[in-house]
């Protein structure tokens, strides 16, 4: 069974360390900071994320499930990513569990932090890998043209 994922105050620290860490343009290359509108707010709200790159497409993953920022790029349909001090804004397009699953694959191999978070190891069966997008949605980021 999966670990919960909880945001509690060390979440919270590590968080803020990674924020800085990734606005200075510091860390694994893969890490970005996700900026989105909240669904109810409108207020921005920022949290750093890992992006996957494959053949010149990316895509974010729910490593720790349907949280805010996914609830939240629902409803908006568009986040901002920065790095480094470079910033843009796009288009979030979910895919279906099919497509969804080289991209949860690839997340498992390159991120083994959260393979905790999952109920499928690297040796899982692609309808696994499937069922679980229901619970770690996948969404393809588009720019804008």
């Amino acid at each position: 069974m999966a670990k919960s994922y909880r945001v509690g105050p060390g979440t919270r620290a590590v968080n803020r360390v990674f924020l800085t860490m990734t606005r200075l343009g510091m860390g694994k290359g893969y890490r970005f900071i996700l900026t989105v509108n909240g669904r109810k707010s409108g207020r921005p709200y920022s949290i750093p994320v890992d992006v996957m790159s494959a053949g010149g497409e990316r895509w974010l993953v729910a490593a720790y499930g349907v949280s805010n920022w996914v609830r939240n790029a629902r409803v908006a349909g568009e986040v901002g990513l920065s790095r480094g001090g470079r910033s843009e804004n796009l288009r979030v397009v979910e895919l279906d569990p099919e497509e969804s699953v080289a991209v949860l694959r690839q997340y498992l191999r390159e991120v083994p932090v959260t393979r905790a978070y999952f109920d499928v190891t690297l040796d899982s069966a692609d309808e696994e890998f499937a069922a679980e997008a229901a619970g770690h949605p996948v969404f393809r980021l588009v720019p804008f043209a």
